[in-house]
């Protein structure tokens, strides 16, 4: 077998690009932190509330400030870890969820800011045994502010893969 220049050159550029297109594949890991605008202290995302006495919860009121969703996320494939709220649960699991910063975020305390809110559509349901584990959610986020039975929600994302957080 002849190995001319060209075929040389051809390969050695194949090998070159096998590196960065694995790489491009690859989830950008973020952190709850990383759903705030940059610019926007954490401290001004939070609202104050008035108390609803007649069904005894704390109703929040953000500002504008709660909405304000980070531009470079858009469209971003990213990895995160939170928690889920089931929203459409069946005997295959959870299908669609909101994912929370902490464990009962939006059932026993008032529910966080949308722009730490994540609609998320899973690709496979999550097991229904597992709803109080971290997970690792991987897929591609979208702003968008929604409402659901829960919260208010600022990004939502398509599961492609889940797996317990390990800590």
């Amino acid at each position: 077998m002849t190995v001319t220049r060209r075929k040389l050159l051809t390969l050695a550029a194949a090998s070159a690009a096998l590196p960065r297109a694995a790489f491009a594949n690859a989830p950008t890991e973020i952190t709850w932190d990383d759903l705030i605008p940059p610019g926007v202290p954490y401290s001004e995302i939070i609202g104050e509330g008035v108390m609803d006495e007649r069904n005894d919860l704390w109703l929040p009121q953000f500002d504008a400030n709660a909405t304000k969703l980070n531009p470079a996320l858009d469209g971003a494939y990213i990895k995160m870890p939170g928690f889920i709220i089931p929203i459409d649960l069946t005997t295959a699991g959870v299908s669609s969820f909101v994912l929370v910063p902490y464990v009962g975020a939006c059932l026993h305390t008032p529910p966080p800011p949308p722009n730490q809110l994540v609609f998320v559509n899973a690709i496979t349901p999550w097991p229904s045994d597992n709803l109080w584990d971290a997970v690792w959610v991987t897929g591609r986020m979208q702003h968008e502010l929604q409402t659901t039975d829960v919260a208010e929600t600022g990004y939502v994302m398509e599961a492609e893969f889940m797996e317990v957080y390990v800590w």
